[in-house]
């Protein structure tokens, strides 16, 4: 299905119903290190788009795949993407920037998405209703199923292309339903081979129909379009904002942003706290929704703290993605970098310090440490979405979990801390989706329910709790007479 021009670059159109569909505007994407051409992608228009969702809409009504087709299907594309680890691996690193040795994580987590995905098929059922025990229902039997809900708009983010593909897709065809998949521009190449896994598995043309085209445009057609049954959505909180607006009563998902608040208190193991925020802060450039953002250190603490933070990140290897020993490589665009570097300016105006980094070489912003900041800053109140670390001090574990609440923001947050009452009583106080413990905010399995509050989004993900956002409960009835023949 792909056309290989030459090495490493493809000419990629939209796929509907197995076919390649052509579209009327052609863009190019570009290694995100050296800025090669590796891809062109050709945008479809609203007719295709429209047809796509009939296509997929046809599938959901005539078409339906067992429980154990679902399973099997998805169990093949498991074991399809492990078998090819490598070769995504090198693409996902060259079409996002991210480090090879982060692009294998990556795919190592998607073959577990999908075998959870294959998992979660065989088990999606629902339970009787007690219904006779209410009053004058004797002669009734009443039981529930989860049924799907039909089309689904699947719209995801450049970060993490592949696995949060997988999220969104994996579920969606272990429930029963069929899907319209637009991936992020710059991440065509692994959605395109995800679509061919698929394929391959046994997964019949027209259940997933993938469409490239600019954000605004398909949103547009998407949302406008009430054949869709669901949209989940991983991206900005703008974007999902829109979707909500414009979506209507119908069932929406949204994974958005964050800045991650991590509380490093006095009697934490400093070593362990500062290695830990060092490595999901800079994680994937710091591009990720749940990246350590916020770091809160007891006072006691704060120098020793600060000096280990420093030599954590005067460790790590800036550079070529593509080389095995690098640990962090380029942001996504230069559009992108010029925005973190214009917040770290404004908050250095307003008296912030940068202490270690913020250098910059092409499409590569060097890991950064700032402390002097403050709840007004960008830096801080938004989500920087960049390698960037705010340091702030506090004292008091009430007024760090007044400050680590103060936020638009719920996603995922972290305590180190040794002291199991201390993190307990964190745990509970702190409002966010979910509360990481002697670990950073940045950690995720795969298997866990993921999602936020507030404007961090709607819904949860993991192949389990995706499966119940994308079913609904449909009681079924029967009136017994009792008569015996």
């Amino acid at each position: 299905m792909v056309q290989q021009t030459c090495e490493k670059v493809y000419d990629l159109n939209s796929v509907v119903n197995g076919q390649l569909v052509k579209g009327t505007k052609t863009v190019k994407v570009l290694n995100k290190f050296n800025n090669e051409v590796i891809a062109t992608v050709s945008f479809v228009n609203k007719e295709s788009v429209n047809n796509a969702i009939d296509v997929a809409l046809e599938k959901f009504k005539s078409d339906k795949l067992s429980k154990y087709e679902r399973y099997t299907i998805l169990r093949k594309a498991s074991d399809l993407i492990q078998e090819r680890k490598e070769e995504l691996a090198q693409d996902l690193s060259r079409e996002v920037g991210k480090t090879i040795k982060e692009s294998r994580v990556e795919i190592d987590r998607a073959v577990q998405t999908m075998l959870l995905s294959a998992e979660e098929a065989k088990n999606l059922a629902g339970e009787q209703i007690p219904i006779d025990a209410t009053p004058n229902n004797d002669k009734k039997v009443a039981y529930y199923v989860r049924a799907p809900l039909g089309v689904i708009c699947a719209i995801t983010p450049f970060n993490v292309p592949f696995n949060l593909s997988c999220h969104k897709i994996g579920p969606a065809i272990a429930a029963g339903n069929t899907v319209v998949w637009k991936p992020a521009t710059d991440t065509p190449i692994t959605a395109f081979k995800l679509l061919e896994i698929l394929r391959e598995a046994g997964l019949p043309d027209g259940y997933v129909n993938l469409l490239f085209g600019s954000g605004r445009e398909m949103g547009e057609y998407f949302t406008k379009n009430n054949k869709i049954a669901k949209f989940t959505f991983t991206g900005s909180p703008a974007v999902g904002r829109w979707l909500k607006e414009n979506s209507g009563l119908r069932n929406v998902s949204l994974e958005l942003g964050n800045n991650s608040p991590n509380i490093v208190h006095f009697d934490a193991d400093i070593d362990l706290a500062a290695k830990s925020c060092v490595k999901w802060g800079f994680a994937n450039a710091g591009q990720t929704c749940i990246s350590v953002q916020r770091v809160y250190v007891h006072k006691d603490i704060l120098k020793s703290f600060k000096e280990k933070l420093i030599q954590y990140t005067s460790e790590l290897k800036v550079g070529d993605p593509l080389d095995e020993n690098t640990d962090m490589g380029p942001m996504i665009n230069p559009r992108e970098i010029d925005r973190v570097e214009s917040w770290i300016n404004e908050a250095k105006a307003n008296g912030a310090n940068v202490f270690y980094g913020g250098q910059r070489d092409r499409n590569i912003l060097y890991p950064t440490l700032i402390e002097n900041v403050n709840s007004s800053m960008k830096l801080v109140c938004e989500e920087i979405f960049g390698p960037v670390i705010t340091l702030m001090e506090y004292e008091k574990l009430d007024e760090v979990i007044e400050l680590a609440n103060d936020s638009d923001y719920g996603l995922q947050s972290a305590i180190f801390t040794k002291n199991i009452n201390t993190a307990l009583y964190a745990a509970e106080k702190i409002t966010s989706g979910g509360i990481v413990i002697n670990d950073g905010s940045t950690y995720r399995a795969d298997l866990m329910p993921y999602g936020g509050i507030k404007n961090s989004g709607i819904g949860k993900e993991g192949p389990k709790y995706s499966i119940q956002e994308m079913t609904y409960i449909k009681p079924i009835i029967i009136h017994l007479d009792n008569k015996v023949n």
